[in-house]
């Protein structure tokens, strides 16, 4: 395996990475996974590495500002083989050929000691600036590496720093499925130390214990015998890492006696405990921080109540795609377009008042068991049913509909409130669909896909056609109908459509408040309107248009069939079978 390592004038600016065989890799200050970001002198592009499993090849980018020296010179191009070094800017580069081995077969440690975490936490640093400093940049770390493997890179970084007598330092992991033991990543004090073979066992006892072990070995043992080595280790110690992010994780540390005189001549598991000590803090510090993140990135995506649901378990396994039966809400703010022309001097204060009306949507949606799925430009969608199971999914879907017109509502009775001159539009469709994390390794949401999410977008879409602020399909409506009283809420049957471009006919219903939110229109108003639907359907227009007449002014979704009556004089086509045409 050949790796690249770069290494700036700071000993945590540094990062080891494996270079993949047939193929060319580009470096620079701004690229992806191969970046320099901490060397100004290093373009944003600035040299190419190919490896063909035989030969490998430098080369500086056209673009690229500053040269690139191999061995003092300045080249365009260049063999280089393992061992090799370049130079850019402040910034050494090492190819280096290494390998990694976990070993079952190790000689046993003449110590062997295991110190709890407790224990560890009463005892205090003999150099406390050093590995406090070095502690401080932790939570940072965690909280900007937006991928699991420059999180390893950034951890073995700061392990090598807080403990600098180690030869090699290493985040290894453990399955708890088959004991099967991997190397996260590791790194080492020189780049002359080409083999890396953490012993297995020393690995197994820590994990599997919870606590910090210790391996020393006689430094006059058999030379040819197999053990945990880095240039033949004289000792090693394993730290697992607590917390339901890092199950199965370890800080694995090892070196070789120097010698010198601040050395004691006989190594004893108790000259390690400074050391053991800071690999306790760091991997405590990081479980909890991981554990957070996550249940912060959850709480984005989820409300309290799934979070609850899925608590302790493993959050891939939670967020792969499925089928699922599934309730999808589109919610679209209106009136944000002219909004935007009135206040082009003040897009700041705009963005903020879209940002509140975007809280409203996406609260209303958590705080009814819901999972915010997607933002569209200046709408949301949120979606039920997954990544648990949800009876009520569609019931749920319609409160949090209701919640969000109920607070437009208030909004827009309150002259100088900055969402009163907003309006919202929710469609609701209930159906399958596949729903979870979908994505790339640089961006990852949390979504739904299918058909049903499609009618969703749809039903809110024509809200401005039937001028009804929340449209729901059939099957939504027939759950709502079976599961929610009418203080809670009230549907009345709006039209039989077809949207343009679909084949298929859509039965849609509008979902009111009840009747002590919106008393404008009362139950009276609602059976005056189903009744002319009906007349509509049984081509007595005249009959219909009567009993629209007997529907307050003020109702928006009447003028919706009083204009189709009108425009057809009040008589039906002969081929009139019952739907209406959106052209939208």
């Amino acid at each position: 395996m050949v790796e690249l390592i770069a290494q700036g004038p700071e000993p945590h600016q540094r990062w080891r990475r494996s270079l993949p065989q047939d193929a060319c890799i580009t470096a620079g200050r701004s690229a992806g996974k191969w970046s320099v970001a901490w060397d100004e002198h290093i373009s944003r592009l600035h040299f190419e590495l190919c490896w063909n499993g035989q030969q490998l090849t430098l080369s500086k980018r056209p673009e690229a500002s500053n040269p690139v020296y191999v061995r003092g010179k300045a080249i365009d191009q260049v063999q280089l083989e393992p061992g090799d070094h370049f130079v850019v800017g402040k910034t050494t580069f090492t190819v280096v050929q290494a390998e990694v081995n976990v070993s079952r077969n190790v000689v046993q440690p003449v110590t062997e000691r295991s110190f709890s975490p407790d224990f560890l936490q009463t005892l205090p640093f003999r150099k406390p600036d050093q590995r406090i400093d070095v502690l401080s940049r932790l939570p940072a770390v965690v909280a900007s590496d937006t991928n699991e493997h420059d999180l390893f890179v950034s951890l073995v970084n700061l392990l090598m720093e807080g403990v600098d007598r180690a030869s090699a330092a290493a985040l290894v992991s453990m399955s708890p499925v088959n004991g099967e033991i991997s190397v996260l990543h590791w790194d080492a004090s020189s780049e002359a130390i080409a083999e890396f073979t953490p012993s297995a066992k020393l690995i197994q006892r820590a994990v599997e214990s919870g606590e910090s072990i210790v391996h020393v070995w006689d430094a006059n043992r058999d030379k040819g015998a197999a053990f945990t080595q880095v240039s033949e280790a004289d000792w090693a110690f394993c730290t697992p890492v607590a917390g339901a992010q890092c199950r199965g994780w370890a800080i694995y540390i090892t070196g070789k006696r120097t010698g010198g005189d601040s050395e004691p001549r006989t190594l004893r598991a108790e000259d390690f405990q400074d050391d053991l000590k800071f690999a306790e803090l760091l991997a405590a510090t990081l479980g909890g921080l991981r554990d957070v993140r996550r249940a912060n990135r959850m709480n984005q995506f989820f409300s309290p109540v799934v979070v609850d649901a899925i608590a302790g378990q493993d959050p891939d396994a939670v967020l792969t795609p499925r089928e699922a039966e599934v309730a999808v809400l589109f919610c679209d703010l209106r009136g944000f377009s002219q909004r935007s022309e009135q206040h082009a001097d003040d897009l700041m204060g705009l963005l903020h008042r879209v940002s509140d009306a975007m809280g409203v949507m996406t609260h209303a949606i958590l705080e009814n068991g819901g999972v915010v799925g997607d933002f569209h430009g200046d709408a949301a969608m949120g979606f039920w049913g997954w990544p648990v199971n949800q009876e009520d999914a569609a019931q749920r879907a319609c409160l949090a509909a209701l919640d969000i017109r109920r607070q437009f509502a208030k909004a827009s009775s309150q002259p100088g409130h900055p969402l009163a001159d907003f309006r919202v539009g929710v469609g609701i469709a209930k159906g399958r669909a596949v729903a979870g994390k979908i994505g790339t390794t640089d961006q990852v949401k949390v979504t739904v896909f299918g058909p049903v999410v499609n009618l969703a977008s749809r039903l809110e879409g024509m809200t401005k056609q039937i001028r009804a602020p929340i449209l729901i399909d059939e099957q939504t409506a027939a759950e709502v109908r079976q599961s929610m009283d009418a203080d809670q809420a009230r549907l009345r049957r709006v039209a039989v459509v077809r949207p343009r471009g679909l084949a298929n006919s859509l039965s849609i219903c509008e979902l009111l408040p009840p009747v002590e939110e919106f008393p404008e229109l009362q139950q009276k108003d609602i059976l005056a309107y189903e009744s002319a639907l009906d007349s509509l359907l049984e081509r007595d227009w005249v009959r219909a248009f009567e009993y629209l007449h007997e529907v307050p002014p003020i109702d928006r979704v009447k003028d919706f069939l009083t204009v189709f009556i009108a425009q057809h004089r009040r008589t039906p086509p002969a081929d009139w079978d019952g739907v209406i045409p959106l052209d939208g």
